[in-house]
C-alpha cells in the first residue's frame, strides 16, 4: 500500500513526533514549510488524534482527521518514503506520508496548474501554500477559529506591528507568513522587497531598546531573530491569529 515506507522508520518517526512535537522537519529545499507549521499546531492540540490517524492511514491507505477524509493518490503513496536529499526528512517516513497527503488534499490558487503529483513535485508549486490555504487547513484540521491580516502580496495594515503581536500572543497562537530568505540573513536591515514563501510559529516577542527579539518555531526547533521595528514591519506579509 505504501511500497517505499519502511515500518521501522515509520514507527520510530511517530514515536519521535509524540515525544518531541517540535521536531517536525519539512525537509531541505521542499515546499512543505506550511505543513510543518500546521503539524506543530496539530500536535499542540491533539497529538493522539494525529498518531491514530497516521496508523490508520498507514494500515488502510485512507483515514479521517477531525472529520476530514484523506485518500492519497497512488502517485503520492508510491512517493512516500522515497524522498531523498531532504536532510533528516529522508528517514522520517511518517512525516513524508503526512506532508504528501496534506499537499495532495488541500489546494489553493498556487496549485492550479499542478494538481497531480509527479516525481520531484515536493519542490514545486504542487506543494506550495498561500495564506488563505494555510488558514483553511488550520481551521479545518484543528477545529479552531482563525483570523488573518495581510495577504500574499500586500503587508498587513497594522500601525504598530510589535504592539499588535504582543497583544495577540498572550492569549492566542500566532503564525507569521514571511519570506524564507529573511530568517537566514545576517543583516536584516538590508532586506529588499520579496514575496512571502514561509510560515513560522511565533513563541515569544520582546523589546529591548530599539530592537525586537522574536523567538519562533521553524524547521524542527525553536530559534531567535533580532530586528528593528522598521524591519519587523517590512518582513511580515501575514499575521495569523489562532484560538488556543
Amino acid at each position: 500500500m505504501w511500497p517505499n515506507v519502511k515500518p521501522r522508520l515509520f514507527y520510530d518517526n511517530l514515536k519521535l513526533n509524540l515525544e518531541d512535537p517540535k521536531s517536525f522537519y519539512p525537509g531541505r529545499s521542499t515546499n512543505f514549510c506550511a505543513y510543518g507549521a500546521l503539524s506543530y499546531l496539530v500536535m499542540e492540540r491533539d497529538p493522539l488524534a494525529y498518531v491514530k490517524f497516521m496508523n490508520e492511514l498507514y494500515d488502510k491507505g485512507e483515514a479521517s482527521f477531525n472529520n476530514k477524509h484523506f485518500k492519497p493518490s497512488k502517485a503520492v503513496m508510491d512517493a512516500a518514503g522515497s524522498l531523498k536529499f531532504k536532510g533528516v526528512l529522508d528517514i522520517r517516513h511518517a512525516e513524508q506520508m503526512w506532508f504528501l497527503a496534506l499537499a495532495d488534499k488541500y489546494k489553493g490558487y498556487l496549485n492550479f496548474f499542478d494538481k497531480k503529483f509527479d516525481e520531484g513535485d515536493e519542490n514545486t508549486f504542487w506543494a506550495a501554500t498561500n495564506l488563505a490555504k494555510f488558514d483553511r487547513m488550520v481551521s479545518k484540521l484543528c477545529g479552531v477559529h482563525v483570523e488573518a491580516v495581510g495577504s500574499d502580496l500586500i503587508k498587513p495594515w497594522v500601525k504598530d506591528t510589535y504592539r499588535y503581536l504582543s497583544k495577540r500572543i498572550d492569549s492566542n497562537i500566532v503564525s507569521l507568513y514571511i519570506n524564507n530568505r529573511i530568517i537566514h540573513k545576517k543583516n536584516h536591515d538590508k532586506i529588499k522587497f520579496s514575496i512571502p514563501t514561509h510560515f513560522i510559529i511565533l513563541r515569544q516577542i520582546r523589546k529591548e531598546g530599539n530592537m525586537i527579539t522574536l523567538r519562533y518555531w521553524d524547521y524542527g526547533g525553536e530559534t531567535e531573530m533580532q530586528v528593528s521595528s522598521r524591519t519587523l514591519k517590512k518582513i511580515i506579509f501575514g499575521i495569523i491569529t489562532i484560538d488556543k
